[in-house]
């Protein structure tokens, strides 16, 4: 289940890319494969979980929570994806786990060893060797890298936001409600797109992209997601979700003949080393401090790509 995941999430880089670049606008596409992912998810959540509603305490917090991880983190990653490659994209995005313990530490609910500083840093000194790979230096994908960033953070942020309701909710609840949440101020920023898309020019291939990246990476990998979390904690998946990045590389260099600079290597070999010492180091704290049952509890780390 957790690779399948992890490739599903993974061709979803190289899916995206394609339909940019034969027809559709960013906005509009994302605007009608999350319409079409809120639907679908809410039916299935109502019928496994029997309600939908939410505490009106908790609103505050989930609207904050879809605003920024579906919201904001749609508008950066689709244009990051039009302005330069699926693998610099991806790549960028494997520093999420970091971005996600220094923002959980900045609001207080992580220490961080200086064990976890160091891979930091390791991580980010890769994230710049991909940005100055996918041009040569401060070429025309620099926006698309720094909107790249700003996607990981992003999700990051998402990520840290969600953790405190998972306590009241399960995760399809959640993920119901910021589906259907994020999607409506997505429709009204892609309205504009919406009226100017050009139809005729969507081919079979195109529609049955979006069939894909709504039923795929946005709606089956939740139920695989979860469902293996269940059974093999959330330790373990986090380890096998860290290989996403390098999985989307793979799918691009090889369908969309993407090409990759040796200095993209290397910051894509620095980004995994860092985020291993990272998790090594925050799993050996979770272990001296958890009882092993205590650690299968959900995880956030579903993605919304």
């Amino acid at each position: 289940m957790l690779l399948v995941t992890v490739c599903l999430w993974g061709f979803n880089f190289t899916v995206t890319k394609y339909v940019l670049t034969h027809g559709f606008r960013p906005l509009a596409y994302s605007s009608l494969r999350y319409a079409g992912a809120a639907m679908l998810f809410s039916g299935l959540t109502y019928r496994l979980e029997g309600r939908l509603s939410v505490r009106r305490r908790d609103l505050p917090l989930l609207l904050l929570a879809a605003a920024v991880g579906i919201w904001i983190n749609q508008l950066t990653y689709m244009y990051a994806v039009k302005l330069t490659t699926a693998t610099t994209v991806a790549l960028i995005l494997g520093t999420t786990p970091i971005f996600a313990a220094l923002i959980a530490r900045a609001v207080g609910l992580e220490r961080l060893s200086r064990l976890f500083w160091a891979a930091s840093v390791v991580s980010f000194v890769g994230v710049a060797l991909v940005a100055l790979g996918s041009g040569g230096g401060l070429s025309g994908d620099v926006g698309g890298d720094l909107l790249a960033i700003l996607a990981a953070a992003t999700w990051a942020a998402y990520s840290v936001m969600v953790a405190p309701l998972m306590r009241s909710y399960s995760p399809y609840q959640i993920s119901a409600f910021v589906l259907v949440a994020g999607w409506i101020p997505l429709a009204v920023t892609a309205a504009s797109q919406l009226r100017a898309q050009d139809w005729g020019a969507i081919g079979w291939l195109d529609w049955l992209c979006l069939g894909y990246a709504l039923l795929g990476p946005l709606v089956l990998t939740n139920i695989l997601w979860f469902t293996a979390i269940d059974r093999v904690g959330p330790s373990r998946a986090t380890l096998f979700a860290n290989l996403q990045p390098f999985v989307a590389a793979i799918f691009a260099l090889a369908i969309l003949s993407e090409r990759i600079t040796a200095l993209q290597v290397v910051g894509g070999i620095a980004i995994g080393a860092g985020i291993l010492l990272a998790g090594s180091g925050r799993l050996r704290r979770v272990r001296s401090r958890v009882r092993p049952a205590e650690e299968r509890v959900p995880s956030t780390k579903a993605a919304a790509r």
